[in-house]
């Protein structure tokens, strides 16, 4: 099986578009001595990754994607990217809740099968929302600390190196994944107003069968009670927005 690419699931939804228009710390660091005040909330209220949720989005009058999250376990979910008009897609990420983090497994070729591909750092640091002042995460058995689980009142920035592998180590792609974390805020896209969002600025390199670059950047933000990609403004590879227009459960 070719490797799944990473930048797919990243891309899903502007490929669409452009084709039709972790673990608890385990020691004090400088980083978390100074730990800034939460907010009451955790990652779980917005983005639904341990309920049976979907959502679509669209831009202009034509859907740019879909999302659903499949749990699998108390504390693991895959989520699914992909055209509404080819779902289910043949693949998905599979992310782990573990103590204060939500930690990045690796991919598969469909939600809730086993894993192709293994997603392993080799560095991993922590900053504030301005990536001033970081310090280096302890390691999580590899895994990427993608997210915090309970919400902090200020952001955060997260910058992430490694290595994309599959199980037998046949080939191996390099990445780095920059993402800055906002705290809660109100937001309103051209189809629900009145909600409340948090929001993840991310920049993604690879050199999956090309040289070493940016693959991707863009913000997203992930509405509480109804899941990701609220609104998705991206401006690398392709500069293009999109805007959640329906959520449900199954």
């Amino acid at each position: 099986m070719p490797m799944r690419k990473k930048l797919a699931i990243l891309l899903s939804a502007a490929v669409v578009v452009a084709a039709a228009t972790g673990l608890s710390l385990a020691r004090p660091s400088a980083a978390s001595a100074s730990a800034p005040a939460l907010t009451g909330e955790d990652y779980g209220q917005y983005s639904l990754m341990f309920e049976k949720s979907a959502g679509q989005y669209w831009a202009g009058e034509a859907a740019a994607g879909q999302w659903a999250w499949t749990p699998l376990s108390a504390t693991t979910a895959d989520i699914s990217w992909g055209d509404p008009k080819a779902w289910p897609p043949k693949s998905a990420e599979r992310f782990i809740h573990s103590g204060d983090w939500v930690l990045l497994d690796g991919y598969n070729d469909g939600a809730g099968r086993p894993l192709t591909q293994l997603q392993r750092v080799t560095s991993e640091k922590i900053g504030s929302a301005t990536c001033t002042g970081m310090q280096e995460l302890p390691s999580a058995g590899g895994r990427q600390h993608y997210v915090k689980w309970n919400i902090p009142t200020t952001g955060y920035c997260l910058d992430a190196v490694g290595t994309i592998k599959p199980p037998n180590n046949s080939t191996t792609v390099n990445f780095r994944h920059l993402q800055k974390w906002s705290p809660p805020h109100a937001c309103s896209n051209a189809y629900f107003t009145n909600q409340t969002c948090i929001t993840q600025f991310e920049q993604w390199w690879d050199d999956n069968n090309h040289a070493y670059a940016l693959q991707l950047s863009r913000s997203l933000e992930i509405a509480r009670g109804k899941g990701p990609a609220f609104t998705n403004h991206t401006t690398v590879p392709v500069a293009w927005n999109a805007e959640a227009r329906y959520y449900w459960h199954y």
